[in-house]
């Protein structure tokens, strides 16, 4: 019996992994199919999390935890919003929520590097630091309110920046992922990598 429980889950995910592998590959008609279901799994996923979420934080409240009913409160104005449509609905939340928050901490974020790079070029003073806190000052300066003229050649410097370095950066990130996608993928339809057994 244990060696079934063993068993039959690797057997049942390498079967999976590799009919749904040759029908995306192959781009077989019944592949609509699979990209539902797997829309489908994620939407029930998503309905399990959200409970999941509800039932701790439920608990956590009734202990005293403030925070964990500002997160029910939020959680509970979203979903009437959401649902009901009133005031704009999701929208009016994004809008006036998220957008401002995502706003406020990507600033933040942009000071606290500025500060880390002050601290590593007091700490360590090599070219490589020199070159970090350069471009750091340089971004900072690209998208700060400045005269015309300043601001005409801070935003060519930050574009320069921008398409070349960072956009070589976003795709060697992207490929890192798929390679790492590819990999865990292999992984799983080979069996080595079993997390429905633990």
């Amino acid at each position: 019996m244990n060696i079934l429980r063993q068993t039959l889950p690797r057997i049942l995910a390498v079967l999976f992994g590799i009919v749904t592998l040759l029908i995306l590959g192959f781009n077989l008609p019944v592949a609509g199919l699979i990209t539902g279901w797997a829309s489908f799994l994620a939407a029930v996923a998503l309905i399990l999390g959200i409970i999941n979420l509800f039932s701790v934080h439920i608990g956590r409240t009734f202990k005293g935890n403030f925070y964990s009913l500002t997160l029910i409160i939020g959680l509970l104005v979203t979903l009437v919003l959401g649902f009901t449509g009133l005031f704009g609905g999701a929208d009016t939340i994004f809008s006036y929520v998220q957008a401002p928050l995502e706003a406020a901490l990507g600033a933040l974020l942009a000071f606290f590097l500025f500060f880390a790079a002050l601290r590593l070029l007091r700490r360590n003073q090599s070219f490589w630091t020199v070159l970090f806190v350069a471009i750091v000052l340089l971004v900072l300066l690209g998208i700060t309110p400045m005269p015309a003229v300043l601001s005409e050649i801070f935003t060519l410097i930050n574009s320069f920046i921008s398409l070349i370095f960072v956009s070589a950066g976003v795709r060697g990130i992207l490929i890192g992922v798929a390679l790492g996608t590819i990999t865990v993928t292999l992984r799983l339809i080979l069996g080595s990598e079993q997390p429905y057994n633990k």
